[in-house]
């Protein structure tokens, strides 16, 4: 059984930072891209960054210098360190796993809010 469980967010006031965690299990965690993406009120869902097993990270535009992934391959485990946020940045966030075949995970989400 494959389970993402995200941690970490919360309320911050602009210009703060968070880190999100997402723990995995079922052995899925070395051979898959990992990432994260995020909702907000109204919107679409929309990738925020992404992490292959080679190591190679990809991020939208609107987070590039801001926000960094990394992964702990020990530990099982994909992290989201958000610098410098700002209210735009507020939405649901979600872990997202994606193996070779195609098949796809995501977590439950966990919300971050950026407010004065």
């Amino acid at each position: 059984q494959v389970q993402l469980v995200e941690s970490g967010g919360g309320l911050v006031q602009p210009g703060g930072s968070l880190r999100l965690s997402c723990a995995t299990s079922g052995n899925i965690f070395s051979n898959y891209i990992m990432g994260w993406y995020r909702q907000a009120p109204g919107k679409l869902r929309e990738l925020v960054a992404t992490f292959t097993s080679g190591g190679t990270t990809n991020y939208a535009d609107s987070v590039q210098g801001r926000f960094t992934i990394s992964r702990d391959n020990a530990k099982s485990t994909v992290y989201l360190q958000m610098n410098s946020l700002n209210p735009e940045d507020t939405a649901v966030y979600y872990c997202y796993a994606l193996a070779s075949s195609g098949q796809s995970y995501w977590g439950q989400g966990t919300q971050v809010t950026i407010s004065s």
